[in-house]
């Protein structure tokens, strides 16, 4: 796929390889990436707290992993019979009390020992857009459709949005301080704020995140926003909500960050998982015959040959 725009990026380093581990945080455009790493066998963990979408709700999450804490009763509330966290996604809500509180403590744990094993962060920023919980006095990072008169919408500014994220940098770089930052900005539109809402919202982000990226060591910035924006700047690109990327514009990006990010070994590694990961899901049609009995043999001949070098790798 070629474009008559393409936006330099230049090389990045230290380089990802198929000893990196790599802790994934952010808006859903995070979920895209993991797949991508799951399926090439890269070591990752996204999201423990599932998909949060602004500065303010993922500055929290690492506040609360560098101190260690867990979570009590108090942090927690029932409404339409389950329990929630302001702090996470409904993914981890639960009809059960007991069993939220094991969900989220367990999660911040294994987040936290994760983080301190890995070589790369990655961190995409949704929206500026935030919602503040009246009563409690704290923003937000799910609303648990509890009624919208509960709640202030606002909408953060650069110089707020910039010192979420340094305190982000700092609260990691406490856990770990050898990880490098990858700082993106998600692709994915926020339609339901509002067409100008929405460049407003991603206009702050990016201003905020350069100001941060040139400031701070181990911190980078990768285009993903500006990728979709600008060379993917046709409705080809989107599913049918015409607001997420779109399959082949997935694989467009991870392309451009593989090769912005994957050290050239790791880069021939993943053509050789995703050979593996293709004959895997070949489905023969004779099971018992001889040329798919030496095509097996041949397939798990180069799964043990990677394994060798890789032990961590599972098919």
């Amino acid at each position: 796929m070629e474009f008559r725009t393409k936006i330099p990026i230049k090389k990045a380093e230290p380089k990802i390889d198929y000893k990196s581990k790599i802790f994934l945080i952010g808006s859903c455009f995070v979920e895209n990436i993991s797949k991508k790493l799951d399926f090439y066998k890269l070591q990752n963990l996204q999201n423990p707290f599932g998909i949060l979408f602004h500065p303010l709700a993922i500055a929290k999450f690492f506040r609360k992993l560098n101190e260690a804490a867990f979570y009590t009763e108090k942090d927690i509330f029932q409404h339409q019979e389950r329990w929630h966290c302001f702090d996470a996604h409904s993914s981890l809500s639960n009809p059960d009390p007991e069993v939220l509180l094991n969900n989220l403590n367990s999660a911040l744990k294994n987040a936290r020992e994760f983080l301190q094993q890995s070589s790369h962060l990655v961190i995409t920023l949704g929206t500026s857009w935030s919602y503040f919980h009246l009563e409690s006095e704290q923003s937000v990072a799910n609303c648990h459709k509890v009624p919208q008169k509960s709640f202030r919408k606002e909408i953060q500014s650069i110089e707020e949005i910039e010192r979420a994220l340094n305190e982000i940098l700092e609260e990691a770089h406490q856990i770990n301080p050898d990880a490098e930052v990858i700082f993106t900005v998600s692709p994915v539109r926020h339609i339901k704020d509002g067409f100008v809402e929405n460049q407003r919202s991603k206009a702050h982000l990016i201003t905020a995140v350069h100001k941060v990226c040139e400031e701070s060591k181990k911190t980078h910035y990768f285009p993903s926003y500006e990728l979709m924006m600008d060379e993917l700047r046709d409705y080809r690109f989107y599913t049918e909500d015409m607001l997420h990327p779109s399959q082949t514009a997935i694989y467009y990006i991870w392309k451009r960050f593989t090769e912005t990010w994957f050290s050239e070994d790791s880069l021939s590694i993943l053509n050789e998982v995703e050979n593996i990961q293709k004959g895997l899901a070949h489905r023969p049609f004779n099971l018992n015959s001889e040329a798919h009995r030496k095509f097996l043999k041949n397939l798990n001949s180069k799964v043990l040959t990677l394994q060798k070098r890789y032990p961590h790798l599972q098919f």
